[in-house]
């Protein structure tokens, strides 16, 4: 009867064993599913980012353009129009 309880109590605390085993498993892929989640919303904010950031690019260049064009139409204007005589 004794060998029996230990084949028994062996029994037990592998059941127990790979009962913990599937938790840790499970615990395992749910993080994994949450972070596969989080990955892919990093992933499209950082995509609405770079877009956003290419289009501040271009209208910095634009204004920059302006301002260039600008200062060159100040330039001809002071070259058209001499100063006043009393000057």
């Amino acid at each position: 009867m004794a060998n029996a309880e230990i084949t028994l109590s062996a029994k037990s605390s592998k059941t127990n064993y790979v009962q913990q085993l599937e938790e840790r498993v499970d615990a395992l892929e749910s993080r994994n599913v949450f972070q596969d989640d989080v990955i892919e919303q990093l992933s499209e904010e950082l995509a609405a980012h770079q877009h956003e950031i290419s289009e501040l690019k271009h209208q910095i260049q634009l204004v920059a353009n302006r301002l260039k064009d600008a200062g060159s139409l100040s330039d001809d204007i002071d070259d058209v129009e001499p100063p006043p005589p009393h000057y």
